[in-house]
């Protein structure tokens, strides 16, 4: 079965062989929705909590692979790396990382000439500290593992390598406490000893044992013997001389893959609480989840917590762990692996930098907003959970690869596609913007499937019979009544209203209000509305197009463009986003940029006729910001070389261009014979240029009748040069 999720893979034994996620559960209840600030130009945070999000539940992978991030970028594998090089030279705890393990001040400091004490009290509380470690080489731990050295110190202690002497020798991580006497650490320990052993997948470090040893405890755990996303970017600072942030795809990439070891973690009631890019390890051509020290129980509420400052939500404190205080942390660390992000500990520490600070930023929109939504200050308006997080990540990933020239289409969970009803409208249509798709966890989702009938006051007395007037039933009759337009208006906006009171922050009701308001040419209205949607759904294309629109019908051009330019550029079936690119490219006077849009169209498309002959007219029709030029005329001469259409309507587009062509030819201005169709470098002759104008008005004459019929011949008439009889 193909996987259901943003991805080419195949489910093999209830799991994705691509991205590890499990199969969408159809079945899930509708969670309440959450109080939340309705859609406004003040906040952007709606809730996305509909039966259309993906909860996912344990993942596992198939086959090996080099390809991240769903299969859609490349990623070199990293070599094996030989366990015994690993092995810390000096094994000491530098003195700035060196704190009480009570009240958190600064101990074991220099003083003067006198190096700091890697042991001794506390001069604040009085606390002991001994930050030196407890392990050397050759000591054997539980009676099993022998220890060859240390590989790291953390947060929660010593990192040791060490290998197992009843297991074929493999070699194993001993994880111990960094300072003895720290209470919370060795209570954090004894719960990894309860429940981590039993947590196993593929995109985890796998637990195997927890030892005592000389009154301390240590977790025995795999060995990934490779690079930390942390240790791949100080490699790449190293070559460079200076900081060279990951590019988008590449962090976007790393981090997807162990988006499904975050679902089996929340699935299973768990919270990783310390997700930084340290605690993330490429080994070959897998990525893997490491260090639990950190992890608990979502209901323990006596457990120690653990984190970083700058990666960790600023609700911890005091409310605790969550699902929401995870994805928190995965927005950080997507911040700071993209972008050289000085201050993340201090400054801004529960923030990002204005867009404009990175390239990363100002070059994907998309992706700051998914960093913004995923680390908002509130939980409640971060993303719903992994999976979710996931479908917008991938959304986003694959409009930063196609920022590179080639379209990454996929088929939204969210939104229908573009409604075009007319292959031959090239004008902005708000009817033709996609619909938010219906929730099939609703009660009355199998009611609204038997409502097929397009006239909207049909659909409102089919609607009145709905057996539950749910949100999805009222949010059919509000579109409804926006299609029955100004007569219907009020109606429209008192329906609005009562959803937005029961229903506070769902995007859905944004969405539509954006509609109403395009409707009825609240253009400003719409932008915010549209804008709201597009910061809860930042990897969906829908809300761009809406904002495309919105921007071109304020006669705002340039920013209408970048959003189209988006959107067609992603994916090609979107038509109106490439005929809205090519007009704003038209305003802006250029005329090769609005054609290259409009052969973005794909072949197969029902709007690919009318696209190519909207190229034509751009090349053609004479425009304000864009004076003809005859090689423009050229070049569509050469378009319409290759359309293939019926002849009148070939005959009509060949006149305009014929017309203009004289046009210019009466001004001074020579035409080439290729407007004639002609091979060559040649000068059209104007005896030509008319031979051919009659010729065309003569063509569509035959397909005309009546009034018509006689304009056109008397038309071809007044075009044909002068002979003698």
């Amino acid at each position: 079965m193909k996987c259901q999720r943003d991805c080419p893979g195949t489910v093999q034994d209830g799991y994705c062989d691509t991205c590890g996620m499990a199969p969408p559960k159809a079945d899930a209840t509708t969670p309440a929705p959450r109080a939340a600030t309705a859609p406004s130009v003040r906040t952007s945070a709606l809730s996305t909590r509909t039966g259309g999000s993906a909860r996912t539940g344990s993942a596992r992978t198939g086959s090996r692979r080099r390809r991240f991030g769903g299969g859609l970028v490349d990623v070199a594998p990293l070599p094996p790396r030989d366990p015994a090089t690993a092995i810390m030279a000096v094994a000491e705890v530098p003195e700035e990382k060196r704190y009480c393990g009570k009240c958190g001040n600064p101990v074991g400091r220099a003083r003067g000439d006198r190096p700091g004490r890697t042991s001794g009290f506390c001069p604040s509380c009085g606390e002991a500290f001994n930050f030196t470690p407890k392990l050397g080489k050759g000591d054997l731990v539980g009676g099993q593992y022998e220890v060859v050295g240390a590989l790291a110190h953390g947060g929660l202690g010593w990192i040791y390598l060490a290998t197992d002497k009843n297991v074929s020798d493999r070699w194993v991580v001993l994880k111990g406490l960094l300072n003895s006497g720290d209470e919370d650490a060795l209570a954090a320990a004894v719960a990894e000893r309860r429940f981590l052993a039993e947590v196993e997948h593929p995109n985890i470090v796998k637990i195997y044992n927890f030892v005592e040893h000389d009154g301390a405890g240590y977790i025995v755990m795999e060995y990934v013997g490779g690079e930390s996303l942390k240790g791949i970017l100080k490699d790449r600072w190293s070559l460079r001389g200076a900081p060279d942030p990951l590019p988008v795809d590449q962090a976007l990439a790393y981090v997807l893959e162990i988006m499904p070891a975050f679902a089996y973690l929340h699935d299973r009631g768990l919270i990783f609480c310390d997700f930084k890019p340290d605690n993330v390890i490429q080994t070959g051509d897998q990525v893997k989840l490491i260090d639990l020290g950190g992890v608990v129980h979502i209901d323990d509420h006596d457990a120690a917590l653990y984190g970083t400052v700058g990666y960790q939500a600023p609700e911890m404190a005091q409310a605790g762990p969550s699902v929401q205080s995870d994805l928190y942390t995965i927005g950080r660390t997507l911040a700071v692996l993209t972008t050289d992000f000085r201050g993340y500990q201090t400054t801004f520490k529960d923030s990002l930098p204005e867009p404009g600070e990175f390239a990363a930023y100002r070059e994907h929109e998309s992706f700051h907003r998914l960093l913004l939504r995923a680390t908002r200050t509130d939980p409640a308006e971060r993303f719903v959970d992994a999976g979710e997080m996931t479908e917008q990540m991938l959304g986003v990933l694959r409009e930063v690869l196609a920022a590179g020239g080639e379209p990454h289409p996929t088929t939204s969970r969210l939104f229908t596609g573009e409604l075009r009803t007319d292959a031959r409208s090239d004008e902005p249509q708000w009817r033709f913007l996609p619909s938010p798709m219906i929730d099939l966890t609703d009660p009355a989702a199998a009611f609204l499937a038997s409502v097929t009938v397009t006239d909207p006051r049909e659909v409102l007395t089919l609607l009145g019979k709905a057996p539950e007037h749910t949100i999805e039933v009222r949010l059919r009759a509000l579109r409804a009544y926006i299609d029955l337009g100004a007569d219907a208006h009020a109606e429209a906006v008192r329906l609005r209203d009562s959803l937005a009171g029961s229903f506070p922050g769902d995007w859905r009701i944004a969405w539509y209000d954006g509609v109403l308001a395009l409707s009825s040419g609240d253009l400003r209205r719409a932008r915010e509305q549209f804008d709201a949607v597009f910061s809860a759904l930042p990897g969906e294309l829908a809300p761009k197009l809406a904002l495309g629109l919105s921007l071109e019908l304020a006669g705002q051009h340039a920013e209408a463009a970048r959003y189209y330019d988006v959107v067609s550029r992603t994916d090609p079936a979107y038509t109106t986003a490439a005929a809205g690119l090519a007009r704003c490219r038209l305003a802006a006077g250029d005329r090769d940029g609005a054609v290259e849009a409009y052969n973005r169209v794909p072949g197969t498309s029902a709007a690919y006729r009318s696209s190519q002959v909207g190229a034509v007219r751009a090349l053609v029709r004479p425009h304000p910001a864009a004076p003809a030029a005859v090689t423009a005329l050229a070049a569509a001469a050469a378009l319409l070389d290759r359309l293939e259409m019926e002849a009148a309507q070939l005959a009509a587009l060949r006149a305009e261009l014929l017309e203009q062509a004289l046009t210019a030819l009466r001004a001074g201005t020579p035409v080439p014979v290729a407007v004639l169709g002609t091979p060559g470098d040649g000068v059209a002759p104007e005896r030509e240029l008319r031979f051919a104008l009659e010729g065309a008005y003569r063509e569509m004459a035959r397909a005309a009748h009546g009034p018509e019929k006689i304009r056109l011949v008397d038309l071809a008439n007044a075009s044909r040069p002068r002979t003698r009889t």
